[in-house]
């Protein structure tokens, strides 16, 4: 089976997305990749001057749509409700690819919810609900959120939104991370239920060399482990280009409630396909749960 690129990417000309985290890594790649099949991307990121430089390094590549820069912090349900209230007309993609990984001690966001949960979850399942006028006056949405193969660390404590007691970085990460393959899925079917023109999809990059292994809001936070996790990456997996296919397909051509990611060497790498959910992964009710706990969390309700 040959290996699907980016030269597959339908042109977007008229589409209008939004890629949360897209200042840097696998985030800016696809924001390029969107810009240069002809959406007007918006980058949503926290850091705006780092957004503005990879906005005009997607322009200098000649990118056919407009680009331009937002400020959201998904630690913050405040920055979150801003960006909502400021965005205006059809949304036809929102790319949730934005996240925190394995900060070595329990952290919490502005509204006290674990760094992780609250920015890689609860950000996302906010953002999504507060767009989702947005996107349903676009013909035909996609929602595609970012998992990982990590998910397969998380259980089914997942609902408790990783409590300071006990905090594990690497289970909590995972709990996270399952939190967006399940978040993906029930949006799908409650999308499907309600008959609009939604589609919702799940990716993974595979192990991808970025930045965010030595993000100080994540393992970076200790410089040492940060500085020799991110040399070690880099020397062993794939960079941005590679670990960005997966998310991209999802976004542009995946089918209606899938989850794509690379198919070799244990999903690290490889060609784009589907992936495998974990047994966590595949179950309705706490699918379900989590989706109520996450409205009463966040204050913010999906009306179809």
């Amino acid at each position: 089976m040959p290996r699907w690129t980016f030269s597959e990417i339908p042109d977007l000309t008229g589409r209008r997305a939004v890629v949360t985290g897209a200042n840097s890594g696998i985030g800016l790649v696809e924001a390029r990749e969107l810009a240069r099949h002809g959406a007007s991307v918006v980058l949503a990121v926290r850091n705006t001057e780092a957004g503005e430089e990879a906005a005009r390094r997607i322009r200098r590549t000649g990118a056919a749509g407009a680009v331009s820069v937002e400020r959201l912090d998904l630690a913050s349900q405040r920055s979150v409700r801003e960006f909502a209230d400021r965005f205006e007309g059809p949304l036809d993609l929102l790319l949730n690819n934005a996240g925190v990984m394995t900060p070595p001690r329990w952290r919490e966001t502005e509204d006290g919810f674990e760094l992780q949960f609250g920015t890689n979850h609860l950000g996302h399942f906010a953002l999504t609900g507060r767009l989702l006028p947005h996107l349903l006056e676009a013909p035909a949405a996609r929602v595609t959120t970012v998992s990982s193969i990590a998910h397969h660390r998380g259980d089914g404590a997942v609902c408790e939104g990783n409590p300071r007691e006990g905090y594990d970085p690497q289970t909590a990460y995972g709990r996270s991370k399952l939190a967006n393959l399940l978040f993906a899925d029930e949006l799908q079917r409650r999308a499907s239920a309600a008959g609009v023109a939604l589609t919702s999809t799940a990716a993974h990059p595979g192990v991808s060399a970025t930045n965010l292994v030595a993000s100080p809001d994540g393992m970076g936070a200790n410089r040492l482990v940060g500085t020799v996790g991110q040399l070690g990456v880099r020397l062993l997996f794939p960079g941005p280009e590679r670990g960005a296919e997966g998310p991209l397909y999802a976004a542009t051509v995946a089918a209606p409630g899938s989850y794509s990611g690379p198919t070799g060497i244990g999903e690290t790498r490889g060609p784009v396909g589907e992936a495998r959910r974990s047994r966590w992964a595949q179950d309705r009710t706490l699918a379900a749960t989590l989706w109520d706990r996450s409205e009463e969390l966040t204050g913010v309700s999906f009306s179809f």
